[in-house]
């Protein structure tokens, strides 16, 4: 019998693996070995796509003339500071001894290309080759993934779509750059007065520097329209003869003198003051200073709603909803987040981060109970852990909307494993807030909704103007079971995490338990003290900039921001990028200086030049800016990942893309418009980028190594 050979991605895991198999390993040059297998690793790629003028010479010069380039077939190598390793792993590939290669690269689109590419070059046949999927690296999951590899085929699909990726970044990036370059390049270089500027685009970081540029100028174009809303100061008797104060919110309801009014701003306000003031004279107030006078007949309680509001524990976890809350809590980089995701992940605490469900399967619920019993051993949360477990909330888990296959296409959602606890001491102290943050989330699944008691009032208002009165409303709630919340809220948290988080959007007031009690026993027609009436004064507000967590949500809603998280579960589909790629993206738009980063508050806006490129692109070729075509394209990539859309097909409707549309900016002679639209951009910023400004980092010329990973001048 022959040996067994496992290439994993990275030494690390290559290690984790040698010891999860129990084989008595000894080290040799680039890989380890016993009597029964052999465990080798890359160091992420090892093989990438040639650069055009490997093809042929003629492609090192930029030139209009030799593109659209689009070759027949594709050429490959090995990146030169890998080779040593590659030939290692080439030799161990194709050693006779060697029969069966488990592929135990990430569990991923990525990952199925890095070893695609290692074989492929190799020229690796005649061996059984089984494909390792696993979602986390604690030793039970290596093991069980090890014993129930498939056969590689079964993945080819996925091999395809990832092919096909490549393919496609290269073949923008490679055409699309060098046209608009050429085309448009000496216009941006010129106006900013730099010795050379290359217009860098991709399928991807294209629409994200377009998603930017657009909310920045609808920010600019935003005209803000006052409103004035009257509101009243009433109060409620309560214990020995005191009285209780709350605010009461006048609308035009159905029955008001102003119902469906032109000179109402919706429904709660007025477009001027003077028409907020009439009211309140009207209703009897005495200005300016809105006491009730004589013409006041009073007010009185005309309906008291009362109900109980259920809020459930959210979904879990996928990789954008992470990133989303860490910017949100810890104001840290998407990327900054992935990188503590991934060691989280390698320290077998939590599984797989690259991951787009929020759900679980039905077979890791079965055997949820060992995760939760893990976290007895991690102090913070040991308490509910132990509450869950002698409770048995558990059991019934798989017939909650937390479980569900369907939603789940490579991994589940990102839960701690209940391992590897006795690596939280080498954590830094923002990768243990991170994996508490996780914990908390899985955990609230297992609680109970937090209830809410909710009181509504509606008070009438008379006067001798208005006998009929006005009505004015307000809402009350308190908690009144914790639930869920209980454990949801980080040990680190304070109340100001708590308002960021809810934002401020609640209507209701939040009062306390007697003073709701109050109100729940207010009865039909009772005098409301009513001492005065004021006008509110507010504004419209401008959509509100992105930060690097709503961008990174925008990105996997296909563009759309959609703040509550139940209809982002809801309506999620084919979003722009992969959870696996939107980070690095950001982050290369941040390093070209297409956008700038606020380190602090993690905000996003776009600089002078994204604002040049957002102009170029949008004059030449307008649909790489568009959201949806852009989230199209990862659409076809899935279809192809699930053999739905054959891969020719899907690079037939690429090729007549990028050749179609290289061969149309060949055509334009417009760049005359651009020193115009290049003007009004500039007047938004304190001064002209007009000054050379040296690269911290070359920008990238390692063709489909990464998405949306461009070339560049030599």
């Amino acid at each position: 019998m022959g040996k067994k050979l496992f290439i994993a991605e990275k030494p690390s895991v290559a290690q984790e693996f040698a010891k999860a198999l129990k084989y008595d390993m000894s080290r040799r040059d680039g890989y380890l070995e016993s009597e029964e297998a052999v465990v080798t690793w890359c160091v992420g790629h090892l093989v990438t796509m040639s650069y055009p003028e490997v093809y042929d010479i003629k492609y090192k010069k930029w030139s209009v003339d030799t593109l659209p380039f689009i070759p027949e077939a594709f050429r490959y190598e090995v990146i030169p500071g890998v080779k040593k390793q590659f030939d290692i792993v080439c030799a161990l590939l194709n050693r006779p001894d060697v029969d069966t290669i488990y592929v135990c690269t990430d569990s991923g689109r990525e990952g199925e290309y890095i070893y695609r590419l290692v074989e492929q070059e190799a020229g690796v046949s005649g061996k059984d080759r089984r494909r390792v999927w696993i979602d986390s690296q604690t030793e039970e999951e290596i093991q069980r993934g090890v014993r129930e590899a498939k056969a590689l085929s079964e993945y080819d699909h996925l091999a395809d779509a990832a092919y096909l990726r490549a393919k496609e970044d290269y073949l923008m990036g490679i055409n699309f750059s060098r046209v608009l370059t050429l085309k448009y390049g000496s216009n941006v270089k010129n106006y900013l007065r730099r010795d050379r500027a290359v217009i860098s685009v991709g399928r991807v970081m294209t629409c994200v520097l377009g998603m930017v540029v657009n909310r920045e100028r609808e920010i600019r174009s935003f005209v803000k329209t006052p409103f004035y809303r009257v509101t009243g100061n009433f109060s409620i008797p309560v214990e020995n003869g005191k009285e209780r104060a709350f605010e009461g919110e006048w609308r035009a309801a159905e029955g008001s003198a102003y119902f469906a009014s032109p000179l109402l701003y919706k429904e709660n306000g007025f477009k001027e003051k003077k028409s907020a003031e009439e009211l309140m004279e009207k209703l009897g107030a005495v200005l300016p200073e809105g006491k009730m006078g004589q013409e006041f007949s009073g007010a009185f309680l005309e309906k008291c709603e009362k109900k109980k509001e259920q809020k459930n524990p959210p979904l879990l976890y996928n990789l954008a909803e992470l990133q989303n809350d860490c910017s949100r809590m810890f104001k840290i980089s998407p990327d900054e987040t992935l990188r503590i995701a991934q060691e989280l992940y390698e320290k077998k605490l939590t599984t797989y981060p690259r991951t787009d469900a929020r759900v679980l399967s039905t077979a890791v619920a079965k055997e949820i109970h060992k995760n939760i019993g893990g976290l007895r051993g991690f102090s913070p949360a040991s308490a509910f852990a132990v509450q869950i477990l002698e409770s048995g909330s558990y059991k019934n888990i798989a017939k909650t909307r937390y479980v569900n296959d369907k939603q789940i296409t490579d991994h589940y959602a990102i839960i701690p494993t209940g391992q590897g606890l006795s690596a939280l001491r080498s954590l830094s102290g923002g990768a243990a807030k991170v994996y508490e943050v996780i914990v908390r989330r899985f955990l609230s699944i297992f609680y109970p909704p937090a209830v809410y008691q909710k009181v509504a009032l509606t008070a009438l208002a008379k006067s001798v103007s208005l006998p009929q009165g006005e009505r004015f409303f307000a809402s009350f709630k308190v908690l009144t079971q914790e639930g869920y919340l209980a454990v949801s809220r980080p040990s680190f948290s304070g109340k100001k995490e708590e308002e960021d988080k809810r934002g401020g959007e609640e209507e209701e007031t939040q009062c306390d338990e007697a003073f709701l009690q109050v109100l729940a026993k207010l009865k039909k027609g009772a005098q409301l003290p009513l001492s005065g009436l004021s006008v509110r004064e507010g504004e419209t507000s401008p959509p509100k900039r992105y930060n690097s967590g709503t961008l990174i949500l925008t990105m996997e809603n296909a563009g759309q921001f959609i703040e509550d998280e139940e209809l982002r579960a809801q309506i999620k589909g084919s979003g722009i990028g992969t959870s696996a790629t939107r980070a690095e993206i950001l982050k290369k738009l941040v390093t070209i200086e297409y956008l700038a980063l606020n380190k602090k508050t993690q905000t996003i806006t776009p600089t002078l030049m994204g604002e040049m490129i957002y102009d170029v692109v949008s004059d030449s070729i307008r649909p790489l800016l568009n959201p949806a075509l852009t989230a199209s394209w990862e659409k076809g990539l899935t279809g192809v990942a699930e053999g739905t859309i054959t891969p020719e097909e899907y690079m037939g409707k690429l090729d007549d893309f990028v050749r179609r549309r290289t061969n149309i900016v060949k055509q334009l002679h417009n760049q005359a418009v651009l020193y115009r639209q290049f003007d009004a951009a500039a007047t938004f910023y304190k001064k002209k980028e007009t000054q050379p400004k040296s690269r911290a980092k070359k920008e990238e010329t390692n063709y489909g190594s990464n998405e949306d990973k461009q070339p560049v001048s030599s």
